[in-house]
This record gives C-alpha cells, structure tokens and sequence, in this order.
C-alpha cells in the first residue's frame, strides 16, 4: 500500500509531465501560426515543467536546507 505522500508525489509527477507536455503543443501551436513569442514562452513554461518534474523525482538528491536556531 502506498503511503499518501508517495500517492501525492506520483500525482504531482503526472501533472508536471502532462503541463510540460500541453505547453510544447501550445508552443507548437503558436509557432505555426507565427506568434513567435508566444511560443517561445510556452517552451519556457515546458522547460520549467520538466526541471521541477524531474528534480522532484529524485527527492534524495535535494540540498538538504540549514536553519540558523
């Protein structure tokens, strides 16, 4: 049985891959009809998508953050 947070995770993960995903067709979009700029914020909204999907993957790999108290 899958704990909730590993539930919570795996569906985090789905929707990062599934924005990444809809944002390079967006861009795809726009590139076709020649709205440059509009397409290429959407391969930067895909970009970002997919760094955070995959550094959320690979949660041992974190800097793990120092408090000062």
């Amino acid at each position: 049985m899958m704990r909730d947070s590993q539930i919570m995770a795996q569906t985090e993960n789905e929707n990062l891959g599934y924005m990444s995903d809809m944002a390079l067709e967006l861009a795809q979009m726009a590139e076709d009809t020649g709205l440059a700029t509009l397409a290429y914020l959407f391969r930067m909204a895909a970009l970002e998508a997919a760094t955070v999907n995959s550094v959320l993957s690979e949660p041992d790999d974190l800097p793990r953050q120092m408090t000062s108290h």
